[in-house]
């Protein structure tokens, strides 16, 4: 589920990288526009250099003019990559893992810290920000409903381009499968550490978190 996010996230980066001309872009303000923190300053609180951090925010502008994301845009840059279904919902949630104050909208700042880690951070990174995307409620633990409900949202969005076809009653089927592997104790929820350990223990699924870093 984090590849995708990866990849819709990558729109952004679609830009050629600015001459050097253009790095002043960064450090305008008009109007009622949002002014990114300086460069060096991003470059210190990412794992990006400053030349990737003016590629990405180049291809950031042109999404995203007035320099910041309202939910509404952030599905419709979704919708894009997932014409054959619905990613309405998964758009939802993952918004929801990158905003960081109460207005309703991201920042260049926001998306950038968030595309570090799940780009460039470490493993741990990575599957806190998973967790924290199937923690809907936030209260620190991952129920079976709010898994079936992530889960249904990903076959929503991915719709006729999965083979074989979904059923309705998937989603549901998989995480039956799954979660009380994944809920050691047997206690209901998943917990940070019970996620970690059994990713930790999937060899194939510690690879991909290592794929992530292909952002640029």
């Amino acid at each position: 589920m984090s590849l995708t996010v990866c990849s819709c996230l990558r729109r952004f980066e679609y830009s050629k990288a600015p001459a050097e001309s253009d790095i002043d872009e960064m450090t305008m303000h008009s109007g009622g526009r949002h002014r990114p923190e300086e460069l060096a300053k991003l470059a210190s609180m990412t794992k990006f250099t400053k030349k990737e951090i003016k590629l990405i925010y180049r291809g950031f502008k042109q999404e995203c003019p007035t320099g910041m994301v309202d939910e509404d845009s952030f599905k419709h840059i979704f919708s894009q990559f997932f014409p054959q279904g619905d990613a309405t919902n998964y758009a939802h949630y993952v918004f929801n893992t990158m905003k960081q104050t109460q207005s309703g909208k991201i920042s260049f700042e926001d998306f950038l810290s968030i595309l570090s880690r799940v780009s460039r951070g470490t493993t741990q990174d990575k599957i806190q920000w998973v967790f924290a995307l199937y923690d809907l409620d936030g209260d620190g633990v991952i129920t079976k409903a709010e898994m079936t409900d992530v889960v249904t949202s990903i076959y929503e969005m991915l719709g006729r381009a999965t083979t074989p076809l979904v059923q309705d009653s998937s989603a549901k089927d998989h995480v039956d499968r799954i979660f009380h592997l994944i809920d050691s104790d047997q206690d209901g929820c998943v917990s940070m550490e019970e996620l970690s350990r059994w990713c930790r223990r999937d060899d194939r699924l510690l690879q991909s978190f290592d794929t992530l870093d292909t952002v640029l």
